[in-house]
């Protein structure tokens, strides 16, 4: 199952493209988005996608020079855990 990164979003994909896992960060001006939503499908949780799809997610994030404010619970957890992540973060 792929993993599918776009400007405001990452989905992990069942192979009929059914999104079974996604983060959203859409923008909120200046350069910085709010990481607003995570989810994995039921049958798939405990397996680690969500971190990846997060992982993915401040790549992105890093790659088109924006910064991060993460409102997803989810998302606030993670980079507490990753400060390797912490340069994304906006004040």
């Amino acid at each position: 199952m792929p993993y599918a990164t776009h400007e405001n979003d990452v989905q992990y994909l069942a192979d009929d493209g059914t999104v079974l896992g996604e983060v959203t960060f859409p923008s909120c001006g200046d350069g910085i988005v709010d990481i607003n939503h995570t989810f994995v499908d039921g049958s798939l949780r405990g397996q680690g996608i969500a971190g990846e799809l997060l992982s993915r997610a401040a790549a992105e994030i890093e790659r088109s020079g924006r910064r991060a404010h993460p409102s997803c619970s989810y998302a606030v957890r993670w980079f507490e855990k990753h400060a390797e992540y912490a340069h994304l973060l906006a004040e």
